[in-house]
């Protein structure tokens, strides 16, 4: 018992930012807080926090373990309510924050099913390419692609997913296939703009992640745009999985410098801590992990 309450006050210090506002949340002083924390730093030997009177900060070790810890609750969360709320009906009006590009292919056409199979609960679905403000917009569910960094969110990873530049055939057989990340100075890459400035594709080489800035004769703020210009064969596109999975799959697009790919753009369902959090996230939550765990999904999903 005395475990976990160290976790948990860990966790809760973190999404607080102060020992005294959990100590506030919970109704003890802040010493008795402070000696919780001592306790579990003690017991597994390393440093998690950084404190001074006028800030806290994660070390390296504190912020891996944050991420461990907020899983664990999250999961004994879960699995209290189900066991308490097996026979609950989820209600109530759910928002629910998406990107575009993926909400329109992969979100809106699922919200139908669910609020079929949950037929007391409404949603409002936002498409918004934009990171919004979970906890001050009133966001129930934001569906993100990156790594997550905000520890005052709860982050539950829905799918596996990654980017790769992708071809048509027609375009490869006119330019030739790039082998290394040297050559794409040599292709036409169909880039991305967003506020003016182009963003840069990351990959992953000897070990690190490394960004480069590529050219080509047209860029788009529309990433759908990129996509239909690949496969007219008009040069490279970084896509993502979700997105050109199906083209690869019938031939249409041709993955290259797949050996290059860099991690960290899984999908995730991120929402705000709660101690009781409502049955109608859960189940959304639930109904979105189980259908993309599906083996045939992401192949035959066009999100038509």
């Amino acid at each position: 018992m005395d475990h976990f309450r160290q976790i948990s006050t860990f966790v809760e210090v973190v999404a607080r930012g102060s020992l005294s506002a959990a100590a506030r949340a919970e109704g003890i002083a802040p010493a008795m807080i402070g000696r919780r924390l001592d306790a579990l730093e003690s017991r597994l030997g390393v440093k998690l926090l950084q404190r001074t009177t006028r800030k806290l900060a994660l070390t390296d070790e504190g912020a891996a373990f944050l991420e461990d810890c907020q899983r664990i609750l999250a999961e004994l969360e879960e699995a209290e309510s189900a066991v308490s709320e097996r026979s609950a009906r989820a209600t109530g009006h759910l928002l629910v924050s998406a990107p575009a590009g993926f909400g329109r292919q992969h979100v809106a056409p699922l919200v139908p099913s669910f609020v079929l199979e949950h037929r007391d609960v409404t949603v409002n679905l936002n498409l918004n390419d934009r990171v919004v403000d979970v906890i001050g917009e009133g966001v129930d569910v934001a569906i993100r692609i990156a790594a997550l960094s905000d520890s005052s969110l709860v982050g539950v990873k829905l799918a596996d997913n990654h980017r790769v530049v992708v071809a048509a055939p027609s375009y490869l057989k006119r330019h030739g296939t790039p082998h290394t990340l040297d050559e794409l100075a040599r292709h036409n890459c169909l880039a991305i703009s967003s506020e003016g400035s182009q963003r840069g594709w990351a990959f992953q080489e000897n070990g690190r992640v490394v960004t480069l800035k590529v050219g080509g004769n047209m860029v788009c703020n529309d990433g759908a745009v990129l996509h239909e210009w690949a496969l007219a064969g008009r040069g490279l596109a970084w896509r993502s999985m979700w997105e050109v999975g199906p083209e690869i799959a019938a031939g249409r697009l041709v993955p290259v410098l797949e050996q290059y790919a860099a991690p960290g753009n899984d999908i995730h369902a991120v929402f705000a801590q709660r101690r009781h959090l409502p049955l109608r996230i859960r189940a959304f939550v639930d109904f979105l992990r189980h259908t993309y765990s599906q083996p045939d999904y992401w192949r035959n999903s066009t999100g038509s």
